[in-house]
């Protein structure tokens, strides 16, 4: 079990924070969403894990594009 854990970690650690995104998008719990993700995936054997990474792809390109500028000149 002490595997398992080190590698949920290192996931937590360096992971796309996709679903505390939605979650803070939602306003509700990130473990909420995580666990949706989990069923998900087991009752549609595989969806949702395609679903979760296609939002952290849809989220990564968002924050590519829409970046904060401080001024005009900042392209």
């Amino acid at each position: 079990m002490n595997i398992f854990y080190k590698i949920l970690l290192h996931f937590q650690k360096h992971g796309y924070y996709v679903c505390q995104r939605i979650a803070d998008r939602l306003g509700i719990r990130a473990k909420v969403v995580r666990t949706s993700f989990i069923y998900l995936t087991f009752v549609t054997l595989g969806f949702g894990f395609a679903l979760y990474l296609f939002l952290s792809f849809l989220m990564r390109v968002k924050d590519l594009v829409y970046t904060k500028r401080s001024s005009v000149f900042d392209l």
